[in-house]
């Protein structure tokens, strides 16, 4: 199955349209881009080389695998930074289940 990357895209730009007004956020903070394993013999350490080789730290929170890079927090910003560790996943059988400001 091909993966949609325009839906993607289309809710990551909800997300910042949909959040309540007055709501402040960060000019820079850590994003965190989620991932699973579409198999149960995932190759993590191949996913993991990969993505550190972008930029992105990275962590697993037992299944879940968790890319994270220091972004200007924009739409934009985090679109292009969330497609380019969704292409690499995507080549890992990984596939995307979203992201979040690793604000505490």
């Amino acid at each position: 199955m091909r993966h949609n990357f325009d839906a993607q895209r289309r809710e990551t730009f909800d997300t910042f349209r949909d959040m309540p007004k007055g709501e402040k956020l960060p000019d820079r903070a850590e994003v965190d881009f989620l991932f699973l394993p579409e198999e149960e013999e995932a190759r993590y350490a191949p996913l993991e080389k990969a993505l550190k080789a972008k930029g992105f730290k990275v962590s697993r929170d037992e299944d879940l695998l968790v890319a994270t890079l220091t972004l200007p927090i924009t739409p934009e910003a985090i679109w292009e930074a969330e497609r380019m560790a969704t292409e690499i996943a995507l080549g890992f059988d990984f596939y995307p289940d979203g992201w979040d400001l690793g604000l505490e």
